[in-house]
């Protein structure tokens, strides 16, 4: 009777982030990933070539856009309501993911600033899960709560990006950005989540405004999330990114649990070869797994690709489709608004492969 007493003055008193979700954890092993103590695609070998490990991703970092610039918003309207609608756009999200793991992804890239809402390149549109005092934003993170709940229920892992070079400049300062990153951080602690791959910001290499999430600092980033995380006796596993086609440079290395790398820009396959190798030889490498996870480069019809040539390397190869102009709505992970399902002979493409080379 009295344990029966101290279990319901405990659900009173204790609040409901202290409660893990606890059904997807992601680990790292060497260079590879584990999820819930297995290796991903555990025994898997492809045309000779070890699979077990490696984690398959596509980048679809608008699960939680919206655009706070009423002037930029009507731009993104869905073509059969003539409306923009983020609550109809986590939805359609959530509801594709299951068939994406069933193809045998099992990861996806999501960002807190999204990304180039058109593809390519930036304009006067306002998407951040943070105020310009580095605040979070309730809205943006329920819908990134319906993500992570559904994911972390299939034992999918999410490459969480905190920041976007093309929305980065609304933060005022640098104690801003400190405090949306330890706003962001102690959140996914206290929620419990454990299926979270951070990815500091996007690409550091490129036109970001504050110094810190530039090259030279961005390290300092990767390590505060980590010690946060130690803190409170958890992991939370950090990286960053580069632009398309460039190394990673040794401060990164060094502080960084798993290395990103993006293909944008490299159409030969060969070369994606090369990078690995290159990367392997940067100083601080320590055997941590390579992802790639943003590459436009595609076909999979091919004998050789972009896909193939990582896979074969030994590094795991993310998806980004944006749509082309003329294209469909149905075209593209990236362009808002987005149709999330797959659907499209590219995204069909991706997820066919993907399925071939895991065995799913």
């Amino acid at each position: 009777m009295k344990t029966y007493f101290l279990v319901i003055l405990l659900l009173f008193v204790l609040p409901i982030t202290s409660f893990p979700q606890g059904n997807t954890k992601v680990s790292i092993q060497s260079n590879m990933f584990y999820i819930n103590g297995k290796p991903t695609y555990a025994g898997r070998t492809w045309q000779g070539n070890k699979i077990e490990g490696l984690l398959f991703n596509s980048r679809m970092v608008q699960g939680i856009f919206d655009d706070a610039n009423p002037e930029t918003r009507p731009q993104f309207n869905y073509p059969d309501t003539d409306k923009w609608d983020p609550k109809r756009n986590t939805k359609e999200f959530v509801a594709a993911m299951p068939d994406w793991y069933a193809h045998g992804m099992l990861a996806f890239t999501l960002n807190l600033q999204g990304g180039s809402p058109i593809g390519y390149g930036n304009k006067d549109w306002r998407n951040s899960a943070f105020d310009a005092q580095g605040n979070i934003k309730k809205n943006y993170f329920k819908r990134l709560e319906k993500i992570l709940k559904k994911a972390d229920k299939l034992g999918m892992v999410v490459i969480l990006g905190y920041f976007y070079f093309g929305q980065d400049q609304y933060l005022e300062d640098e104690k801003a950005v400190l405090k949306a990153v330890d706003a962001t951080t102690q959140w996914i602690l206290d929620k419990g989540y454990e299926n979270v791959l951070v990815e500091v910001n996007n690409e550091c290499n490129v036109r970001y405004d504050h110094e810190i999430l530039k090259p030279n600092q961005v390290h300092h980033l990767i390590a505060r999330i980590s010690d946060l995380a130690k803190s409170r006796n958890k992991t939370l596993l950090v990286s960053t990114s580069y632009g398309g086609g460039t190394l990673p440079k040794p401060n990164v290395i060094k502080a960084s649990d798993f290395i990103l790398l993006h293909g944008n820009g490299v159409g030969e396959p060969e070369k994606i070869t090369a990078m690995v190798d290159k990367t392997q030889k940067v100083e601080g490498y320590r055997d941590q797994p390579i992802v790639f996870n943003e590459d436009d480069h595609y076909n999979f019809e091919k004998k050789n690709n972009n896909m193939v040539a990582a896979t074969k390397a030994y590094a795991s190869w993310g998806f980004f489709d944006f749509r082309r102009k003329g294209e469909a709505f149905e075209e593209g992970y990236q362009t808002v608004p987005v149709d999330w399902r797959i659907n499209s002979k590219r995204k069909k493409a991706f997820f066919d492969k993907v399925k071939e080379i895991t065995g799913f």
